[in-house]
């Protein structure tokens, strides 16, 4: 069985990328900004969840023969 973990990576290197982003904004004093940032990476792993989710119930349904 192969499984496939880019996924998996993309959504942590998001994570990765918005949380030393909101850590430099913070520091510089941009609170504000370092909030709206981090709310738009949330709605970005959200979409690609979403998406990931999608193709899942595909893929259930393939399997299963309900198309």
């Amino acid at each position: 069985m192969d499984f496939d973990l880019t996924p998996v990576f993309q959504i942590a290197g998001v994570g990765f990328i918005v949380a030393i982003m909101h850590t430099v904004l913070k520091a510089a004093g941009k609170e504000d900004v370092a909030q709206w940032m981090t709310l738009v990476g949330f709605i970005l792993v959200l979409y690609m969840v979403a998406h990931y989710l999608g193709d899942l119930f595909t893929e259930v349904k393939r399997v299963f023969l309900f198309n």
